[in-house]
């Protein structure tokens, strides 16, 4: 168990980190992030500081440098192995030393090693990244400064693991941040999780503007921005100039582009959803589960939420497709031995199950509940679609990412982090290599609309034969740098990369054409660019498609084909030329000027980043009363809902959980109470020609579009399933059974709003 305060000397001094200071460069669809950090030895002995932290799963790390006193030490990249013997062995000389490298197990941790510093000695370290802008739900870039790194969970049985962190009881550094943004488009608006200071446009057509965040914030938590450009569907096509230093015909000396593919998807093809499909949904019900969503009034617990939101995907699903759900810790279980068809029967069966679920299966693994559910056949026309909720820290993050991406063409895969502390490489990368969507719910965010947000994607027809034909002129080629796109849907955005080899005499201009197909209907998009830009603007679009090269080499070299050894030279080189950090490099900066030797013994000192307190301390290690297994090639089946858990108190899921899986409602005294009224008050209002239940389910839309209006996308497939149903039983006198409807609800909804 790591202490409170992380390794501390022997007079339990403050944590040497001082301050953090970041500066955000956005250009359209990307961006780069300067981070300083100053720290002090406030000891009387020299010390060795070790700082492990969270980046972003996708940033490519461009540059490291130390100041100590008035010299800097800019700091360059190296193999792995290499970095970590020359810094070993300036550190043992006395030298002042820096070592910035990515763990070999999670691309989103980064351990900085500070090396020596003498008594009282000062030092900032600054690092700099570039990385691609997520588009969320709503069509705007998220950037988050991660500022919680939680410990991952190791199985005993490995002996890898991910630098640990420990859990900070008072920050005792502060945070200041800084953005800058240019676009192409219009900007129309920054908003984040943390207080701003005002957004100051900087040009007349408000596509260049500056914000700052309010002074004296303590970075306890993610920095979330959103930013909101006003044309995000229209697709571009960005060329940057090569470096004049770097040999013609590499990757850095060439052009290169990147193409933004953000479809729209009409509203004739949102309300269109499939009614096959088979849905898995996987939680975690780890320790760290039991823990609140956030520190505000009202919080629910993680678990609770997840139940919850299950609850409302039970009831949203079509009937006859399949389903199955899952539970993990440090081992599995799943409710059904394989998915079963949804009906009346399993949605009850399994909705007792949902009400019984606790935080009580220990650590996090994965991998296996994984592996098994891959190995189950797949259903015919029922694609598979994986819900994946956790509150993310898993320790073979990349083994977990290879097997969701070699199954990528029998599934797709949404996954959802849950709280300030989910790993951005397990989350954003299960979704990218299952072709899926990714959800953070952090702060005060519900769960339920996001995760109804994501079956909403599953549901829609996707962008599918996805093209990209080139026409440039003769003595200039097109080397693709991306890995292929097999799909597309609603909310997601691709960047593509692509490098321009050779010179052309004539023609300055090139043009690529973007084709596509949605719900069998072809779209072709055609886009003109400059095949040698005049404006140097720096190498942010080269580095971020070095990345990707690197990626996709990292993953042939995982996949343990014979050739890993070229492979692994081919990714230090790139990433050696590139000046973009990598699995198999580090970043190694030495002060050989020093003028004095440092002598006498080192200590070291664990830096802290805020985490969430360890699950094993605080949250949800209490004893319980386990539900009895019965045990099957390495999972559980649950066999025992037990004790009856607290009643809802939400109306809405109230009457949510007494909609019937065809997607009708009873008439009885639950829904009654769910309208304010009596279950007699609501019988003797029902026009005589209508059908109890076809009445009880009149109501319950009308209670849905008259009440709780602002939570639609919550209950939208509830609502789609019931006005189904009701066509289906084309009830006489319909039109009076809304307008009385109407009248013993106070409501104003007409039969067009409620889809009847």
């Amino acid at each position: 168990m790591v202490n409170c305060c992380g390794l501390v000397s022997e007079k339990n001094q403050p944590v040497p980190l001082k301050s953090i200071s970041v500066e955000l460069q956005v250009k359209d669809h990307v961006v780069s992030v300067s981070s300083s950090l100053q720290y002090v030895n406030e000891e009387e002995r020299p010390l060795e500081a070790v700082f492990v932290f969270p980046l972003p799963a996708d940033a490519a790390v461009c540059h490291f440098s130390a100041k100590i006193g008035e010299q800097e030490i800019v700091a360059e990249l190296q193999d792995k192995q290499s970095a970590r013997d020359q810094y070993d062995d300036a550190v043992s000389s006395g030298q002042q030393a820096f070592l910035l490298e990515e763990s070999d197990e999670s691309s989103d941790v980064f351990k900085l090693s500070v090396g020596c510093l003498s008594p009282g000695q000062n030092a900032v370290i600054t690092i700099v990244y570039v990385m691609e802008l997520s588009v969320q739900a709503d069509h705007a870039l998220r950037f988050c400064l991660p500022a919680v790194l939680n410990p991952r969970y190791t199985p005993a049985a490995s002996a890898a693991g991910v630098p640990e962190v420990s859990s900070a009881c008072v920050i005792p550094y502060t945070l200041s941040l800084s953005v800058e943004v240019r676009s192409s488009d219009r900007i129309s608006r920054l908003e984040s999780s943390c207080p701003l200071d005002p957004l100051v446009f900087l040009d007349a057509q408000h596509t260049h503007a500056t914000v700052n965040l309010s002074a004296g914030h303590r970075f306890d938590k993610d920095v979330e921005l959103l930013l909101y450009y006003e044309n995000t569907h229209q697709p571009t096509a960005v060329v940057e100039a090569g470096a004049a230093a770097a040999q013609p015909g590499s990757l850095m000396g060439d052009p290169v582009l990147m193409i933004s593919l953000y479809p729209e998807f009409p509203a004739d093809v949102m309300s269109s959803l499939a009614s096959r499909g088979e849905f898995v949904f996987v939680v975690d019900r780890s320790g760290s589960m039991d823990c609140v969503m956030h520190h505000g009034k009202d919080a629910q617990m993680r678990i609770q939420s997840a139940r919850d939101t299950l609850l409302l995907l039970l009831k949203s699903l079509p009937m006859g497709c399949y389903f199955n759900i899952y539970g993990f810790g440090s081992h599995f279980e799943s409710f059904f031995p394989q998915s079963v068809v949804y009906s009346e029967d399993t949605m009850g069966e399994a909705l007792n199950r949902v009400k019984n679920m606790k935080a009580d299966m220990g650590g996090t693994e994965i991998l296996q509940p994984l592996k098994h559910i891959y190995s189950q056949p797949c259903y015919p026309d029922h694609p598979r679609q994986l819900f994946i909720f956790t509150d993310g820290e898993v320790w073979n993050t990349k083994e977990v990412l290879d097997l969701v991406k070699s199954h990528v063409n029998s599934h797709r895969c949404f996954s959802f982090g849950i709280g300030e502390g989910a790993s951005t490489a397990l989350i954003t990368g299960m979704a990218r290599e299952g072709s899926g969507h990714a959800q953070f719910i952090t702060g005060t965010d519900r769960m339920q609309p996001k995760v109804m947000q994501s079956l909403r994607f599953a549901l829609q027809p996707v962008v599918d034969s996805i093209s990209v034909d080139w026409s440039v002129p003769e003595g200039v080629t097109v080397e693709m740098l991306s890995p292929p796109i097999n799909t597309l849907f609603q909310g997601q955005r691709a960047l593509i990369y692509a490098q321009l080899k050779g010179q052309s005499s004539g023609t300055a201009e090139g043009a690529v054409t973007l084709k596509y197909k949605l719900k069998d209907k072809p779209v072709t998009n055609q886009l003109q660019f400059a095949l040698k830009p005049t404006e140097d603007t720096g190498r942010t679009i080269h580095r971020l498609a070095a990345r990707s090269v690197i990626r996709s080499l990292e993953l042939e070299m995982r996949a343990g084909r014979a050739e890993a050894e070229a492979i692994r030279s081919r990714i230090v080189e790139l990433s050696v030329q590139a000046g973009v950090s990598s699995v198999h490099t580090a970043f190694i900066g030495v002060n050989k000027d020093g003028k004095q030797t440092i002598t006498g013994p080192l200590l070291q000192r664990r830096v802290p980043v805020r985490t969430v307190a360890a699950p094993m301390a605080k949250c949800g290690m209490l004893k319980r009363a386990a539900p009895k297994m019965s045990h099957s090639g390495g999972r559980s089946i649950w066999t025992e809902p037990t004790a009856e858990p607290e009643p809802q108190t939400d109306p809405l899921l109230q009457l949510v959980s007494l909609q019937k899986a065809s997607g009708c409602w009873e008439l009885n005294a639950s829904l009654a109470t769910v309208f304010g009224k009596t279950e007699s008050e609501v019988t003797n209002h029902r026009p005589a020609q209508v059908d109890g239940s076809v009445w009880a389910t009149v109501l319950a839309l009308i209670w849905l579009y008259s009440c709780r209006s602002e939570d639609q996308v919550e209950w939208q497939f509830v609502a789609m399933k019931a006005a189904s149903w009701i066509r289906s039983q084309k009830p006489e006198g319909l039109s009076q059974c809304v307008r009385d409807g109407n009248v013993l609800l106070g409501g104003h909804v007409t039969e067009n709003t409620l889809g009847i």
